[in-house]
């Protein structure tokens, strides 16, 4: 069966690499096939997603210092002074990256998600509600983390059974919830540190409020049909409320230390990984009073160098001769999303720039749910439940995700807008700011 499986993904790569030389002979450039290739690989061999990120970050290196040559110049001396440019973003996300690991932990721990069961309704309607504190957690916590509480809850309350629909609507619930906080999901979390403010993400929640009732009531009423909910479920649990207390300190001093580096010290914000820096030293602090999970560590940069590969792969990309940033490429993104990672992909549009950031926000983050693979999330609440590993049926049994992802996309747009900004949040329609990048016609990136 194993070797079926991996002799199937060979020969799907392999028709990947036609259609790559395709490309090539119609003149994309090869740093996009390059990448192309290197998501395609890591979307078809998910055993080995590291090691395929780091060897397409190294065959795009290589290509740059022989061939094509890196924005900041050509050849070592070009890349070192891109990595000079990038390491204050790398550095502050691998920061965040470990740390939130951590701190989901010590929210698990805390015996808050084992007590919310008491709080649901014992119809379709708790099937629901469940989906609707999954959204909250996800605003505060990575949702990672909220896919994966509001999995193992379900599991409980619904004594195993959980129906594929209603785990592709887990994955949309935390992923529709992060997608308007900053440090909710990886891609705000990464506007974030690139100097979009909070509340440029914040128009997200329009739209994914939206989605979340398209989706979360026929998900609901699939799985109270498959398998009705219990209600008995967390009794006789008690909260840890030391470690409600040290989720929101750190919470909290990310917050902070952003703020008051960008509004007092923004010169310096490109310079030092303050908000990375922040996060652990509230860490250590709280660990004087609750001793954090510190052996999560080890995976947790496994799986933080994989993202943050995919991240420089896209950093590499010659961004300007992208389609121009416009309410069309965002609404297309968030397809595209659903099969291939999120993350590099909102490293392509921060480099672009010339986004309605809310409207990016919701795209890549929510689109992503659409597949198994598409987010983080899916990936985790999969290997929590199996059976979810199939496109087929992800599809068929979640066709309420893709319709809310179109249905918030298009009342967020009637509502309020494309109203793209600088990173910085002054309208495009003013001004336009020239990143390093040379992406300095504004005509074309206000799309």
């Amino acid at each position: 069966m194993v070797l079926r499986l991996l002799h199937k993904e060979r020969g799907l790569f392999a028709g990947a690499v036609v259609i790559a030389a395709a490309c090539i002979a119609l003149g994309v450039p090869v740093d996009f096939v390059l990448f192309g290739l290197t998501l395609a690989g890591v979307a078809l061999f998910h055993h080995h997603t590291l090691q395929v990120a780091l060897t397409g970050l190294a065959v795009i290196v290589l290509y740059k210092l022989g061939f094509a040559g890196f924005k900041t110049g050509p050849g070592l001396g070009g890349l070192a002074v891109h990595l000079a440019h990038e390491w204050v973003i790398l550095t502050n996300l691998l920061g965040l990256l470990l740390g939130f690991a951590l701190l989901s932990n010590h929210f698990e721990e805390s015996k808050v998600p084992a007590v919310l069961p008491r709080f649901l309704p014992d119809d379709w309607k708790g099937a629901f509600v469940l989906l609707l504190m999954i959204f909250v957690l996800s605003s505060f916590l990575d949702n990672i983390a909220a896919a994966l509480i509001g999995g193992t809850i379900a599991g409980t309350v619904f004594r195993g059974r959980v129906h594929i629909g209603y785990l592709a609507a887990i994955v949309a619930a935390s992923n529709a919830g992060g997608s308007g906080s900053v440090v909710g999901d990886t891609t705000t979390t990464m506007m974030w540190i690139d100097g979009v403010a909070p509340i440029d993400v914040l128009e997200a929640f329009v739209a994914a409020g939206i989605a979340m009732f398209i989706f979360g009531i026929p998900a609901a009423m699939q799985q109270q049909r498959y398998s009705p909910i219990t209600k008995d479920a967390g009794a006789g649990v008690r909260i840890d409320w030391a470690r409600v207390v040290i989720v929101a300190f750190i919470l909290l001093t990310a917050i902070a230390v952003n703020v008051v580096v960008n509004v007092r010290y923004g010169e310096l914000s490109d310079r030092f990984p303050f908000i990375g820096a922040g996060v652990w030293v509230a860490i250590l602090l709280a660990a004087l009073w609750r001793r954090p999970a510190w052996s999560l560590l080890p995976g947790a940069f496994k799986g933080s160098i994989f993202l943050l590969s995919l991240i420089l792969c896209a950093s590499l990309m010659p961004v300007e001769k992208l389609p121009a940033a416009s309410w069309q490429t965002a609404l297309g993104l968030g397809f595209v999303s659903a099969v291939f990672d999120n993350i590099p992909l909102t490293a392509l549009a921060l480099k672009q720039g010339g986004y309605d950031w809310g409207m990016l926000a919701y795209a890549v983050g929510f689109g992503g749910s659409m597949i198994w693979f598409g987010s983080s999330a899916g990936v985790a609440l999969s290997n929590m439940y199996p059976e979810a590993k199939s496109v087929g049926r992800w599809l068929v049994h979640g066709w309420h995700v893709a319709l809310a992802y179109v249905a918030g996309f298009v009342v967020l747009m009637a509502v309020l807008g494309w109203h793209p900004t600088d990173k910085r949040g002054k309208s495009l329609s003013v001004s336009c700011t020239a990143e390093y990048t040379g992406a300095a016609d504004c005509s074309r990136i206000r799309g």
